[in-house]
Protein backbone atom coordinates (compact mmCIF):
# COMPACT_ATOMS: atom_id res chain seq x y z
CA UNK A 1 0.00 0.00 0.00
CA UNK A 2 1.79 3.35 -1.15
CA UNK A 3 0.84 6.36 1.27
CA UNK A 4 -0.69 9.36 -0.95
CA UNK A 5 1.30 12.23 -1.56
CA UNK A 6 -1.01 14.64 -1.43
CA UNK A 7 -4.40 14.28 0.41
CA UNK A 8 -7.24 16.31 -0.77
CA UNK A 9 -10.56 16.57 0.94
CA UNK A 10 -13.54 18.87 -0.80
CA UNK A 11 -16.80 19.55 1.17
CA UNK A 12 -19.78 21.70 -1.02
CA UNK A 13 -21.34 22.92 2.02
CA UNK A 14 -24.65 22.08 1.95
CA UNK A 15 -25.04 20.24 -1.12
CA UNK A 16 -28.54 17.50 -0.83
CA UNK A 17 -27.67 14.12 -2.31
CA UNK A 18 -30.22 14.57 -5.02
CA UNK A 19 -29.13 18.10 -5.86
CA UNK A 20 -26.33 16.62 -7.88
CA UNK A 21 -27.74 14.18 -9.56
CA UNK A 22 -31.74 15.97 -9.94
CA UNK A 23 -32.71 13.10 -11.86
CA UNK A 24 -30.05 13.51 -14.32
CA UNK A 25 -25.99 13.13 -14.47
CA UNK A 26 -24.05 14.15 -11.88
CA UNK A 27 -21.76 16.45 -14.28
CA UNK A 28 -18.51 14.46 -12.85
CA UNK A 29 -17.64 12.45 -16.01
CA UNK A 30 -14.15 12.09 -14.65
CA UNK A 31 -15.04 11.59 -10.76
CA UNK A 32 -17.72 9.06 -11.48
CA UNK A 33 -15.27 7.07 -13.87
CA UNK A 34 -12.50 6.81 -11.04
CA UNK A 35 -14.36 6.48 -7.82
CA UNK A 36 -15.87 4.76 -4.95
CA UNK A 37 -19.34 6.29 -5.47
CA UNK A 38 -21.42 5.63 -1.74
CA UNK A 39 -24.87 5.88 -2.79
CA UNK A 40 -26.28 5.95 0.73
CA UNK A 41 -23.57 8.40 2.66
CA UNK A 42 -24.89 10.34 5.38
CA UNK A 43 -23.60 12.70 7.84
CA UNK A 44 -23.49 12.55 11.69
CA UNK A 45 -24.75 16.19 11.71
CA UNK A 46 -27.21 18.20 10.08
CA UNK A 47 -24.98 21.56 9.71
CA UNK A 48 -21.53 23.25 9.11
CA UNK A 49 -20.25 22.64 13.01
CA UNK A 50 -20.85 19.36 14.26
CA UNK A 51 -20.88 17.34 10.60
CA UNK A 52 -17.15 19.01 10.00
CA UNK A 53 -16.39 18.25 13.76
CA UNK A 54 -17.29 14.37 12.70
CA UNK A 55 -15.50 14.54 9.61
CA UNK A 56 -12.15 15.79 11.06
CA UNK A 57 -12.29 13.64 14.19
CA UNK A 58 -14.88 10.78 13.06
CA UNK A 59 -16.65 10.98 16.46
CA UNK A 60 -20.24 11.62 16.59
CA UNK A 61 -21.35 14.96 17.86
CA UNK A 62 -21.74 14.00 21.72
CA UNK A 63 -18.18 13.18 21.34
CA UNK A 64 -16.89 15.99 20.04
CA UNK A 65 -19.01 18.43 22.01
CA UNK A 66 -19.78 20.99 19.15
CA UNK A 67 -23.30 21.12 18.64
CA UNK A 68 -25.45 24.17 18.22
CA UNK A 69 -25.82 24.64 21.97
CA UNK A 70 -22.22 23.42 23.16
CA UNK A 71 -20.70 25.68 19.88
CA UNK A 72 -17.04 24.14 20.60
CA UNK A 73 -15.28 21.15 19.80
CA UNK A 74 -13.63 19.44 22.55
CA UNK A 75 -10.17 20.14 23.44
CA UNK A 76 -9.31 16.05 24.09
CA UNK A 77 -10.73 15.69 20.70
CA UNK A 78 -8.16 14.79 18.29
CA UNK A 79 -8.64 15.76 14.30
CA UNK A 80 -7.27 13.98 11.41
CA UNK A 81 -4.80 16.69 10.46
CA UNK A 82 -2.77 16.41 13.93
CA UNK A 83 -2.64 12.79 13.27
CA UNK A 84 -2.05 13.47 9.65
CA UNK A 85 0.82 16.22 10.67
CA UNK A 86 2.39 13.77 13.12
CA UNK A 87 2.90 11.67 10.22
CA UNK A 88 4.82 14.47 8.03
CA UNK A 89 1.90 16.18 6.16
CA UNK A 90 1.40 19.98 6.17
CA UNK A 91 -1.91 20.63 6.44
CA UNK A 92 -4.09 23.22 5.56
CA UNK A 93 -7.50 24.82 5.31
CA UNK A 94 -8.67 27.10 2.50
CA UNK A 95 -12.31 27.66 3.88
CA UNK A 96 -15.49 29.71 2.69
CA UNK A 97 -17.11 29.06 5.62
CA UNK A 98 -16.30 30.64 9.19
CA UNK A 99 -17.66 27.77 10.94
CA UNK A 100 -14.75 25.64 10.10
CA UNK A 101 -12.30 27.85 11.52
CA UNK A 102 -10.31 28.78 15.10
CA UNK A 103 -13.85 30.67 16.20
CA UNK A 104 -15.42 26.79 16.82
CA UNK A 105 -11.80 25.24 17.28
CA UNK A 106 -12.04 23.47 13.96
CA UNK A 107 -8.64 24.58 13.22
CA UNK A 108 -6.70 22.33 15.37
CA UNK A 109 -4.03 20.48 13.58
CA UNK A 110 -4.23 22.27 10.50
CA UNK A 111 -0.59 24.60 9.78
CA UNK A 112 -2.65 27.34 8.17
CA UNK A 113 -6.60 28.44 7.64
CA UNK A 114 -6.84 30.75 4.67
CA UNK A 115 -10.15 32.11 4.97
CA UNK A 116 -11.07 32.30 1.29
CA UNK A 117 -13.35 35.89 1.75
CA UNK A 118 -10.66 37.55 3.05
CA UNK A 119 -8.63 37.02 0.39
CA UNK A 120 -10.64 37.89 -2.76
CA UNK A 121 -11.75 40.95 -4.37
CA UNK A 122 -15.21 41.72 -3.45
CA UNK A 123 -17.44 42.37 -6.02
CA UNK A 124 -20.22 44.14 -4.14
CA UNK A 125 -19.98 47.28 -2.23
CA UNK A 126 -20.18 46.33 2.05
CA UNK A 127 -23.43 48.03 2.36
CA UNK A 128 -25.01 45.49 -0.35
CA UNK A 129 -23.38 42.40 1.26
CA UNK A 130 -24.51 43.44 4.75
CA UNK A 131 -27.89 43.76 3.07
CA UNK A 132 -27.79 40.49 1.59
CA UNK A 133 -26.84 39.51 5.00
CA UNK A 134 -29.34 41.28 7.26
CA UNK A 135 -31.24 38.36 7.16
CA UNK A 136 -28.94 36.64 9.43
CA UNK A 137 -29.66 36.69 13.17
CA UNK A 138 -26.37 35.90 13.81
CA UNK A 139 -24.98 38.84 11.73
CA UNK A 140 -27.77 41.21 13.41
CA UNK A 141 -26.75 40.08 16.78
CA UNK A 142 -23.19 40.57 16.17
CA UNK A 143 -23.45 44.13 16.32
CA UNK A 144 -24.90 44.28 19.84
CA UNK A 145 -23.56 41.29 21.70
CA UNK A 146 -20.55 40.71 24.26
CA UNK A 147 -20.91 37.01 23.29
CA UNK A 148 -17.22 36.24 22.69
CA UNK A 149 -18.66 33.65 19.67
CA UNK A 150 -20.39 36.35 18.17
CA UNK A 151 -17.88 39.27 18.81
CA UNK A 152 -15.42 37.08 17.26
CA UNK A 153 -17.63 36.48 14.24
CA UNK A 154 -18.15 40.09 13.58
CA UNK A 155 -14.43 40.60 12.60
CA UNK A 156 -15.18 38.63 10.20
CA UNK A 157 -18.21 40.45 8.39
CA UNK A 158 -15.93 39.94 5.32
CA UNK A 159 -17.29 36.58 5.11
CA UNK A 160 -20.06 38.06 3.30
CA UNK A 161 -17.89 37.64 0.07
CA UNK A 162 -18.45 34.04 0.50
CA UNK A 163 -22.60 35.20 0.71
CA UNK A 164 -23.06 36.84 -2.05
CA UNK A 165 -20.06 36.06 -5.15
CA UNK A 166 -18.29 32.78 -6.27
CA UNK A 167 -15.06 31.90 -4.61
CA UNK A 168 -14.57 28.05 -5.32
CA UNK A 169 -12.09 28.47 -8.38
CA UNK A 170 -10.11 31.05 -6.18
CA UNK A 171 -9.87 28.55 -3.54
CA UNK A 172 -8.52 25.68 -6.10
CA UNK A 173 -5.85 28.53 -7.17
CA UNK A 174 -5.19 29.14 -3.67
CA UNK A 175 -5.15 25.02 -3.19
CA UNK A 176 -3.30 24.22 -6.12
CA UNK A 177 -0.41 26.91 -5.17
CA UNK A 178 0.03 25.27 -2.04
CA UNK A 179 0.30 21.90 -3.15
CA UNK A 180 3.07 23.09 -6.03
CA UNK A 181 4.66 25.21 -3.48
CA UNK A 182 4.61 21.43 -0.94
CA UNK A 183 5.90 19.43 -3.89
CA UNK A 184 8.87 21.15 -5.06
CA UNK A 185 10.41 20.32 -1.48
CA UNK A 186 9.18 16.93 -1.66
CA UNK A 187 6.55 17.76 0.87
CA UNK A 188 3.35 15.82 1.78
CA UNK A 189 0.40 17.90 1.97
CA UNK A 190 -3.07 17.64 3.16
CA UNK A 191 -5.69 20.22 2.12
CA UNK A 192 -9.34 20.79 3.26
CA UNK A 193 -11.56 22.89 0.82
CA UNK A 194 -15.06 23.93 2.11
CA UNK A 195 -17.12 25.36 -0.35
CA UNK A 196 -20.24 27.65 -0.09
CA UNK A 197 -21.69 28.39 -3.58
CA UNK A 198 -24.50 25.29 -2.50
CA UNK A 199 -25.23 26.93 0.91
CA UNK A 200 -27.88 29.28 1.34
CA UNK A 201 -28.48 31.53 -0.40
CA UNK A 202 -27.67 29.51 -3.14
CA UNK A 203 -25.59 30.73 -6.14
CA UNK A 204 -27.09 30.97 -9.42
CA UNK A 205 -24.93 33.12 -11.03
CA UNK A 206 -21.06 35.00 -10.31
CA UNK A 207 -22.84 37.43 -7.52
CA UNK A 208 -25.78 37.25 -5.91
CA UNK A 209 -29.53 37.29 -7.85
CA UNK A 210 -32.87 36.21 -7.63
CA UNK A 211 -34.37 34.04 -9.94
CA UNK A 212 -38.13 35.20 -10.47
CA UNK A 213 -39.13 37.81 -13.03
CA UNK A 214 -41.33 40.48 -11.82
CA UNK A 215 -41.67 42.38 -9.27
CA UNK A 216 -44.31 40.53 -7.44
CA UNK A 217 -42.45 37.15 -7.93
CA UNK A 218 -38.74 38.21 -6.54
CA UNK A 219 -40.74 39.77 -3.58
CA UNK A 220 -42.06 36.52 -3.03
CA UNK A 221 -38.67 34.61 -3.46
CA UNK A 222 -37.16 37.55 -0.97
CA UNK A 223 -39.60 36.83 1.82
CA UNK A 224 -38.74 33.13 1.17
CA UNK A 225 -34.80 33.47 1.72
CA UNK A 226 -35.73 34.75 4.40
CA UNK A 227 -37.73 33.38 6.13
CA UNK A 228 -35.72 30.00 5.49
CA UNK A 229 -32.69 31.91 6.73
CA UNK A 230 -34.49 32.60 10.17
CA UNK A 231 -36.30 29.37 10.57
CA UNK A 232 -39.29 31.62 11.20
CA UNK A 233 -41.45 28.46 11.46
CA UNK A 234 -39.74 27.72 14.66
CA UNK A 235 -40.88 31.01 16.30
CA UNK A 236 -44.92 30.75 15.09
CA UNK A 237 -47.61 28.05 14.04
CA UNK A 238 -47.85 29.88 10.71
CA UNK A 239 -46.98 28.66 7.06
CA UNK A 240 -44.12 31.07 5.70
CA UNK A 241 -42.90 29.32 3.28
CA UNK A 242 -45.44 27.47 0.53
CA UNK A 243 -44.69 25.09 -1.38
CA UNK A 244 -43.83 26.58 -4.77
CA UNK A 245 -41.81 28.81 -2.90
CA UNK A 246 -39.60 26.27 -1.40
CA UNK A 247 -39.46 24.75 -4.97
CA UNK A 248 -37.82 27.60 -6.01
CA UNK A 249 -35.29 27.44 -2.95
CA UNK A 250 -34.73 24.06 -3.70
CA UNK A 251 -33.99 25.03 -7.36
CA UNK A 252 -31.61 27.35 -6.35
CA UNK A 253 -29.51 24.79 -5.00
CA UNK A 254 -29.82 22.62 -7.93
CA UNK A 255 -28.67 25.64 -10.00
CA UNK A 256 -25.74 26.43 -8.01
CA UNK A 257 -24.32 22.43 -8.66
CA UNK A 258 -24.60 23.53 -12.22
CA UNK A 259 -22.41 26.10 -11.47
CA UNK A 260 -19.96 23.81 -9.92
CA UNK A 261 -20.03 20.87 -11.28
CA UNK A 262 -17.82 20.82 -14.62
CA UNK A 263 -15.03 23.08 -13.03
CA UNK A 264 -14.96 20.78 -9.55
CA UNK A 265 -14.66 17.81 -12.09
CA UNK A 266 -12.01 19.30 -13.91
CA UNK A 267 -10.08 20.16 -10.73
CA UNK A 268 -10.28 16.36 -9.24
CA UNK A 269 -9.13 15.40 -12.76
CA UNK A 270 -6.25 17.63 -12.40
CA UNK A 271 -5.39 16.80 -8.60
CA UNK A 272 -6.00 12.65 -9.19
CA UNK A 273 -5.46 11.93 -12.86
CA UNK A 274 -1.74 10.17 -12.88
CA UNK A 275 -0.76 10.97 -9.91
CA UNK A 276 -0.37 9.46 -6.07
CA UNK A 277 -2.99 11.84 -4.74
CA UNK A 278 -6.11 10.77 -2.45
CA UNK A 279 -8.96 13.13 -3.33
CA UNK A 280 -12.51 12.97 -1.33
CA UNK A 281 -15.19 15.02 -2.64
CA UNK A 282 -18.56 15.17 -0.55
CA UNK A 283 -21.01 17.60 1.25
CA UNK A 284 -20.92 18.13 4.75
CA UNK A 285 -24.69 17.50 5.53
CA UNK A 286 -27.91 18.73 3.26
CA UNK A 287 -30.80 21.02 3.51
CA UNK A 288 -34.26 21.03 3.90
CA UNK A 289 -36.77 22.62 1.82
CA UNK A 290 -40.15 21.65 3.20
CA UNK A 291 -38.60 18.05 3.74
CA UNK A 292 -40.81 16.33 6.97
CA UNK A 293 -41.82 20.17 7.06
CA UNK A 294 -38.63 21.30 8.42
CA UNK A 295 -36.72 24.61 6.11
CA UNK A 296 -32.84 25.07 6.03
CA UNK A 297 -30.24 22.62 8.16
CA UNK A 298 -30.07 22.94 11.70
CA UNK A 299 -32.26 20.28 14.41
CA UNK A 300 -32.86 17.79 11.63
CA UNK A 301 -32.37 14.35 11.18
CA UNK A 302 -34.22 13.75 7.83
CA UNK A 303 -32.74 12.42 4.78
CA UNK A 304 -32.81 15.91 2.95
CA UNK A 305 -30.80 17.59 5.96
CA UNK A 306 -28.31 14.85 6.42
CA UNK A 307 -27.93 12.16 3.08
CA UNK A 308 -24.69 13.60 1.10
CA UNK A 309 -22.78 12.63 -2.23
CA UNK A 310 -19.63 10.96 -0.90
CA UNK A 311 -17.37 10.03 -3.99
CA UNK A 312 -13.46 8.38 -2.71
CA UNK A 313 -10.81 8.73 -5.52
CA UNK A 314 -7.95 6.38 -4.53
CA UNK A 315 -4.45 6.92 -4.99
CA UNK A 316 -3.66 3.46 -5.86
CA UNK A 317 -6.85 1.76 -7.56
CA UNK A 318 -8.46 3.91 -9.99
CA UNK A 319 -11.38 1.65 -10.76
CA UNK A 320 -15.13 2.60 -10.27
CA UNK A 321 -16.89 1.16 -7.79
CA UNK A 322 -20.76 1.48 -6.38
CA UNK A 323 -21.28 1.04 -2.60
CA UNK A 324 -24.83 0.92 -1.52
CA UNK A 325 -24.96 -0.22 1.64
CA UNK A 326 -25.50 2.86 4.24
CA UNK A 327 -22.25 4.35 5.90
CA UNK A 328 -21.34 7.21 7.99
CA UNK A 329 -19.47 10.34 6.17
CA UNK A 330 -17.49 10.41 9.65
CA UNK A 331 -15.53 7.61 8.52
CA UNK A 332 -13.31 9.38 6.31
CA UNK A 333 -11.43 9.95 8.47
CA UNK A 334 -10.38 6.34 9.68
CA UNK A 335 -10.46 5.38 6.31
CA UNK A 336 -7.78 8.02 5.44
CA UNK A 337 -5.57 7.07 8.32
CA UNK A 338 -5.81 3.49 7.08
CA UNK A 339 -4.31 4.61 3.74
CA UNK A 340 -1.85 6.18 5.64
CA UNK A 341 -1.36 3.15 7.53
CA UNK A 342 -1.64 5.13 10.40
CA UNK A 343 -3.62 3.92 13.77
CA UNK A 344 -7.57 3.87 13.25
CA UNK A 345 -10.99 3.58 15.23
CA UNK A 346 -13.04 0.94 14.55
CA UNK A 347 -14.85 1.22 10.96
CA UNK A 348 -14.05 2.43 7.43
CA UNK A 349 -16.21 3.45 4.84
CA UNK A 350 -15.02 0.07 3.07
CA UNK A 351 -15.72 -2.49 5.60
CA UNK A 352 -19.02 -3.75 5.76
CA UNK A 353 -18.57 -4.55 9.80
CA UNK A 354 -21.26 -4.08 12.27
CA UNK A 355 -19.76 -0.64 13.53
CA UNK A 356 -19.65 1.92 10.37
CA UNK A 357 -23.57 2.32 10.29
CA UNK A 358 -25.24 5.85 10.39
CA UNK A 359 -25.62 7.40 13.52
CA UNK A 360 -27.13 10.98 13.43
CA UNK A 361 -27.87 13.39 15.73
CA UNK A 362 -29.46 16.38 16.06
CA UNK A 363 -29.72 19.28 18.96
CA UNK A 364 -32.36 22.01 19.42
CA UNK A 365 -32.04 25.06 17.70
CA UNK A 366 -32.51 28.91 20.13
CA UNK A 367 -34.08 31.00 17.75
CA UNK A 368 -33.68 34.11 19.45
CA UNK A 369 -35.16 32.56 22.78
CA UNK A 370 -38.42 32.22 20.64
CA UNK A 371 -38.35 28.44 19.46
CA UNK A 372 -41.81 26.84 20.84
CA UNK A 373 -41.55 24.39 23.29
CA UNK A 374 -42.30 21.89 20.57
CA UNK A 375 -38.93 22.64 19.07
CA UNK A 376 -37.10 21.99 22.02
CA UNK A 377 -35.87 18.68 21.86
CA UNK A 378 -32.18 16.61 20.73
CA UNK A 379 -32.55 13.02 18.90
CA UNK A 380 -30.42 10.49 17.98
CA UNK A 381 -31.01 8.38 14.59
CA UNK A 382 -29.62 5.21 13.49
CA UNK A 383 -30.26 3.43 10.56
CA UNK A 384 -30.98 -0.32 10.52
CA UNK A 385 -31.98 -2.55 7.62
CA UNK A 386 -32.98 0.33 5.36
CA UNK A 387 -35.47 1.78 7.98
CA UNK A 388 -34.32 5.41 9.94
CA UNK A 389 -35.18 4.96 13.72
CA UNK A 390 -35.41 8.20 15.34
CA UNK A 391 -35.17 8.22 19.45
CA UNK A 392 -36.93 11.78 20.29
CA UNK A 393 -38.45 13.18 23.75
CA UNK A 394 -38.10 9.66 25.21
CA UNK A 395 -40.28 7.71 22.20
CA UNK A 396 -39.17 5.62 19.60
CA UNK A 397 -40.23 7.04 15.63
CA UNK A 398 -39.45 5.42 12.31
CA UNK A 399 -39.72 6.25 8.38
CA UNK A 400 -38.18 3.73 5.33
CA UNK A 401 -35.06 5.35 4.01
CA UNK A 402 -35.60 8.02 1.37
CA UNK A 403 -35.88 6.48 -2.39
CA UNK A 404 -37.72 8.64 -4.57
CA UNK A 405 -38.50 12.47 -4.67
CA UNK A 406 -40.66 12.91 -1.45
CA UNK A 407 -39.64 11.93 2.10
CA UNK A 408 -41.50 9.46 4.11
CA UNK A 409 -41.86 11.12 7.52
CA UNK A 410 -41.30 9.47 10.94
CA UNK A 411 -43.79 7.81 12.24
CA UNK A 412 -43.92 6.85 15.98
CA UNK A 413 -43.06 3.33 17.16
CA UNK A 414 -45.89 1.20 19.37
CA UNK A 415 -45.57 2.14 23.13
CA UNK A 416 -42.45 0.07 24.55
CA UNK A 417 -41.04 -0.75 21.47
CA UNK A 418 -37.10 -0.61 21.54
CA UNK A 419 -35.79 -0.72 17.86
CA UNK A 420 -32.56 -1.26 18.80
CA UNK A 421 -33.04 -4.91 21.40
CA UNK A 422 -35.73 -6.38 19.33
CA UNK A 423 -34.59 -5.61 16.02
CA UNK A 424 -30.93 -5.20 15.89
CA UNK A 425 -29.39 -8.91 16.03
CA UNK A 426 -25.68 -8.34 15.89
CA UNK A 427 -24.70 -8.31 19.05
CA UNK A 428 -21.26 -6.13 18.76
CA UNK A 429 -23.70 -3.69 16.72
CA UNK A 430 -26.52 -3.82 19.28
CA UNK A 431 -23.70 -2.93 22.01
CA UNK A 432 -22.41 -0.16 19.80
CA UNK A 433 -25.86 1.44 19.55
CA UNK A 434 -26.79 0.89 23.43
CA UNK A 435 -23.55 2.41 24.48
CA UNK A 436 -23.75 5.59 22.03
CA UNK A 437 -27.70 5.95 22.76
CA UNK A 438 -26.92 5.99 26.69
CA UNK A 439 -23.83 8.88 26.72
CA UNK A 440 -25.94 11.25 24.10
CA UNK A 441 -29.11 11.04 26.56
CA UNK A 442 -26.34 11.73 29.62
CA UNK A 443 -24.76 14.31 27.12
CA UNK A 444 -28.48 15.96 25.32
CA UNK A 445 -29.93 16.40 29.18
CA UNK A 446 -27.57 19.81 30.19
CA UNK A 447 -28.46 21.19 26.73
CA UNK A 448 -32.47 21.38 27.41
CA UNK A 449 -33.99 24.02 29.44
Amino acid sequence: MAKPQNIILIVADSLRYDSINNGLESGLPYTEKHSAKFTEARSAGCWTLPATASLFTGLLPHQHGATSQSRKLNNEATTLAEKLKADGYKTYQVTANVATTEIFGLDKGFDEVHKIWSLVQPKFKKVLRLAVLAGKPRVRKMLLSKDKIVKELSEDLTVGNCWVQNTFEDSFELARSIIRKNENKNEKSFVFINMMEAHFPYHIGPTFKLSQKGLRNKTKEIKGLYHMLNQSFLKKDKQYIRPEIAEILKNRQHESWKILQTKLDQYIQELHQDKNNLVVFCSDHGDNFGDQEWFYHFSNVTDAGNKVPLYWLDNESKNVRIITNPVSSRFIQNSILKKCELPYGEGTLFEENQLNLPILQSYWYNNSGKTMDKFIYNQFCFIQDNTRYVFKNNHWLSAPITTGEIEPIFKPLSIGTDPINEFVFDAERKAMLLKNLAEFNHFQKKWLP
